[in-house]
């Protein structure tokens, strides 16, 4: 079978920092050939960085996450393009809107620091990875107004609908998917694999969260991508190996892997 690639894991995460090496060992021995790992802050993206040194199949993104942007000033912003020099960030990310807790930072902000990260990622030609939280029309009109179509980009762990989903499509997006397809009542997020074109599709494990069916529960990690391909195929009627090699060649295609 064609390798994978995990286009989204936070092994910079604390839950890693007694084991992260043999993570990485686990998912090289899945046929996992790359991971992406995208920064929430200064701090993990330069974490995201160092790993991206450190291990060869793993690939940085910096940014500010909506959750973690209520201090960001311009200043930290200018740290992001110096970081986004390093060899091994391949996106800005993971930038975006998350509306679903009352204590985040106001959504006035939280739209000033996606706007300025998406301005950054056209300025300097790398991709963005977008989170979208109960936040959908705020997101696409941003886009519409401020996404460079010629770096591109990806809305992680898409949990729109399918309308919305055409909407991105159209504007070049590519669209992630993870241990959430596999639950069983998840319906909205199955529907837009289905619909979606196969080549515009990314698959992630968004680690360690949300680890898949079978393996809810548990810490999840880049080998367990392996589940989240099973579950896209089966849904697109298609051979395990259809779907790793598609998968692989989109990430390929928007990270320049």
């Amino acid at each position: 079978m064609p390798m994978l690639i995990d286009s989204h894991s936070h092994l910079d995460d604390e839950a890693f920092a007694e084991d992260r090496g043999a993570v990485v060992a686990r998912a090289e021995a899945a046929d996992i050939g790359a991971i992406i790992d995208p920064g929430c802050d200064l701090a993990s993206s330069r974490l995201a960085v160092d790993l991206s040194r450190q291990y060869p199949i793993v690939h940085a993104a910096v940014g500010f996450h909506p959750e973690n942007c209520a201090d960001t000033t311009a200043a930290d912003l200018d740290a992001v393009r110096a970081l986004a020099a390093a060899p091994k960030v391949v996106a800005i990310g993971e930038i975006g809107l998350d509306y679903h807790w009352d204590d985040n930072p106001s959504r006035a902000k939280q739209q000033e620091v996606f706007v300025a990260q998406l301005e950054l990622a056209g300025e300097i030609g790398l991709p963005v990875i977008i989170h979208d939280r109960d936040a959908h029309g705020d997101a696409l009109a941003l886009v519409r107004s401020h996404f460079s179509r010629e770096a591109g980009g990806v809305f992680h762990c898409y949990s729109g609908s399918v309308e919305t989903a055409r909407a991105l499509l159209d504007l070049g997006f590519y669209l992630g998917f993870d241990g959430p397809i596999t639950f069983k009542n998840n319906k909205k997020s199955p529907a837009v694999v289905a619909y979606a074109p196969m080549d515009r599709l990314l698959i992630e494990t968004d680690a360690p969260y949300m680890a898949p069916v079978p393996l809810r529960g548990r810490r999840n990690e880049p080998a367990f991508v392996t589940h989240v391909a099973a579950k896209m195929a089966a849904i697109k009627a298609l051979p395990l190996e259809a779907v790793a090699e598609a998968t692989t060649a989109n990430a390929k295609r928007l990270f320049h892997l």
